[in-house]
């Protein structure tokens, strides 16, 4: 089903998009991979057509990601959207610098490359956007005050994009995903059980699970969370 599919996938250098990027290439899929540090991005060139880095808070070069990808291979059928960036701090110790951070990355750059791919797929009349939200855009945590205005955000913004695309075929799918053990928590002053989270592996196998449901079907959102740390 996901054969020569073009799948641009952005943020696949992390935890969750480069699980993704290991099961699309053996389905023979297309794949556009985007990400901020080049280093890591040409490590997975082999198992990509494309790698092109991106600094997702410049719409310029959000476009130019979505151009290449169109240069070569005519169309975008599905975004992966799976960057992000996470700052957790008490209330009283959050610098503007923080929140600017995060709204830029994970507000305004998660709205540049939604446009975009939008752009193209309305031409083209079809397409999937997977947006990889978190838990925390529908939850909030202590010490997640600025990250969960940023995620907040992308779920209202996504949710309105989503109706307004509707009418061109444009399937939005939310992903809510718990705890995921990924380097997100490599810099998070928090003592976390990381044994009992989620795997990248059972993320990206929800984002294909989508993926590959049929035609018809609309997945609009999917809620995984580890069973040590629930939220109803």
């Amino acid at each position: 089903m996901l054969q020569d599919k073009v799948i641009v996938v952005v943020g696949a250098t992390g935890g969750i998009g480069r699980a993704v990027v290991e099961r699309l290439h053996p389905l023979g899929a297309k794949l556009v991979l985007a990400a901020r540090r080049p280093e890591p991005l040409q490590a997975l060139a082999g198992i990509g057509d494309l790698a092109i880095p991106t600094d997702i808070t410049d719409p310029a070069q959000v476009h130019h990601l979505m151009n290449e990808a169109v240069s070569a291979f005519g169309r975008i059928d599905v975004l992966v959207n799976a960057a992000g960036v996470g700052i957790l701090k008490p209330w009283d110790k959050l610098t503007p610098a923080d929140l600017a951070t995060q709204l830029a990355v994970n507000l305004q750059g998660n709205f540049y490359t939604l446009q975009a791919a939008a752009q193209v797929m309305k031409t083209q009349r079809a397409g999937h956007i997977c947006n990889v939200i978190g838990i925390l855009g529908k939850h909030t945590m202590p010490m997640a005050a600025a990250y969960c205005a940023s995620k907040f955000g992308a779920v209202g913004l996504s949710k309105v994009l989503a109706d307004e695309l509707r009418r061109y075929s444009i399937k939005v799918t939310l992903f809510y995903f718990g705890g995921v053990d990924t380097p997100f928590w490599d810099e998070i002053p928090l003592k976390v059980d990381r044994t009992k989270m989620l795997r990248p592996e059972t993320a990206a196998q929800a984002i294909l699970y989508a993926l590959q449901s049929e035609p018809a079907a609309v997945p609009m959102e999917i809620n995984i969370q580890p069973e040590s740390h629930l939220f109803f």
